[in-house]
C-alpha cells in the first residue's frame, strides 16, 4: 500500500474530522493524484522544518497546488 492509498483511507474513514494530511516525497508532485488522495499539502524532501511547523500548527494551510 502506498501513500496515495493510506491517504484515501484516511479520508474514507475519518470524512466527518478534520485532519490535515502531508505528503513527503523526494519526488515531484503530481498535483491532481496529490489532491485525489486527499493531500493537504505537499513537501519534496529535504523539507524546510520551519514550513513544515507552520503547515502542521495550521499557519499556511493552502491547498496543493503551487504556491
Amino acid at each position: 500500500m502506498d501513500g496515495y492509498e493510506i491517504a484515501r483511507r484516511i479520508r474514507e474513514g475519518h470524512a466527518d474530522e478534520k485532519i490535515l494530511l502531508i505528503a513527503a516525497t523526494g519526488y515531484q508532485k503530481n498535483d491532481a493524484r496529490l489532491k485525489q488522495a486527499g493531500f493537504d499539502q505537499h513537501l519534496t524532501k529535504p523539507f524546510d522544518m520551519q514550513r513544515l511547523a507552520a503547515l502542521s500548527a495550521g499557519l499556511d494551510g493552502g491547498p496543493v497546488g503551487p504556491p
